[in-house]
């Protein structure tokens, strides 16, 4: 039985809006998840997720995610697939096509579909991609944020494989990759399929039984991030504080609020790398913020000093509208206000910070401090 659904636009409108709030700034983007999302109303598709605890113990799950840089291309990538003559074959369907061929190589039905994070893409396209293969999604994920490498979400943290994957890109290239020696080399085998695709592709990839699913699952998320977009909304028409309310919502913090003066960024090796500059305003005038990246924001410095990091979550979102945005998006001019949530508890052992989720891991010296201990002055 369906545990929540999303039955009009409005619905999933809401998601997105939860989605893109947890998503730390990468995640996908609006126009993929809502794209495919009213393509599916127009099918008469069931929107719907599960209760995990309905998923039998001994059947296949997968996650299917988008792998690959969100930097948009440049006129340099798009003169070159031009010229190589790439046509779109897949589309927003090449994620179910990669589900059907990790199924076929595992030569086994799939029992249900796990996101493998929190985004406005990256968590309505396993939805829509279950609902089309008419396998059911459960209510979860794993990493109740978004990510930029397999290292930060609960399978590497747990010790699962997350191989064989299947990696299927819209001009029509399919590969199964049946092995990797760990999860790093995933990692870095997926990027540069992404890479050699000039930016993206789908995966489906950490095949694992019902069984350990649930152990390693961040729970209930979907069913969050819905009631999450709700309540940014609702605030709005009621003439309240939707970043309030949402914070409220979360139990996060307001962190900064201010105006974004600049963003230094580079797209490598399958990632949009940078920092976003913004200089306070109102409370916060003549402090500064910088917000570093990898794809999803990770570090932060303020007035110079290292301040939150991951695996605790900065989102910036918009500061009328409390709707978060996208480093591909967000640009110089912007008035936003930084949030932070506190991240997952499981990160926050000497191996989930060094090895995985933390400054160091992120190349950065520093001694990462959680945000209930950095806040716990503003109440």
């Amino acid at each position: 039985m369906p545990y929540g659904k999303l039955e009009n636009l409005q619905d999933c409108e809401d998601f997105v809006k939860g989605c893109l709030f947890m998503a730390t700034g990468g995640g996908g983007s609006v126009a993929w998840g809502m794209g495919m999302f009213k393509e599916a109303l127009e099918q008469g598709l069931a929107l719907e997720w599960v209760d995990p605890e309905e998923i039998p113990d001994d059947a296949w799950t997968v996650t299917p995610y988008g792998m690959g840089t969100i930097a948009p291309p440049t006129q340099e990538t798009l003169d070159e697939m031009e010229k190589i003559g790439l046509e779109d074959k897949f589309g927003d369907f090449s994620m179910e096509e990669a589900v059907k061929e990790l199924g076929k190589h595992l030569g086994e039905p799939i029992g249900a579909i796990v996101a493998g994070e929190l985004g406005a893409g990256n968590t309505a396209a396993p939805l829509v991609t279950g609902a089309r293969l008419g396998i059911p999604v459960v209510d979860g994920d794993y990493a109740g944020r978004a990510i930029p490498d397999e290292m930060q979400g609960t399978p590497y943290l747990y010790g699962k494989q997350s191989w064989p994957f299947a990696s299927v890109d819209n001009w029509g290239n399919i590969a199964i990759v049946k092995y990797t020696v760990n999860p790093h080399m995933l990692e870095r085998i997926g990027k540069m399929l992404a890479v050699a695709a000039f930016g993206g592709t789908t995966l489906a990839a950490t095949p694992l039984p019902g069984r350990e699913m649930k152990e390693i699952l961040v729970r209930d998320t979907l069913t969050m991030c819905l009631d999450l977009g709700r309540t940014i909304r609702q605030a709005l028409e009621q003439g309240q504080d939707p970043i309030d309310a949402a914070l409220k919502a979360v139990g996060g913090w307001r962190l900064f609020e201010g105006t974004v003066t600049g963003k230094d960024w580079e797209d490598r090796g399958g990632y949009m790398y940078g920092t976003t500059h913004i200089q306070g305003t109102g409370d916060y005038a003549g402090q500064k913020l910088d917000v570093w990246f990898k794809n999803e924001n990770h570090v932060t410095w303020l007035n110079g000093e290292p301040w939150i990091c991951s695996p605790d979550i900065v989102t910036l979102v918009d500061k009328e509208t409390g709707e978060g945005t996208t480093n591909t998006l967000i640009k110089a001019g912007d008035e936003v206000v930084a949030v932070g949530i506190k991240g997952l508890e499981a990160f926050r052992t000497e191996f989930g910070l060094n090895e995985a989720a933390g400054p160091r891991y992120y190349g950065f010296d520093i001694d990462y401090v959680p945000i209930e201990e950095l806040m716990k002055d503003r109440g």
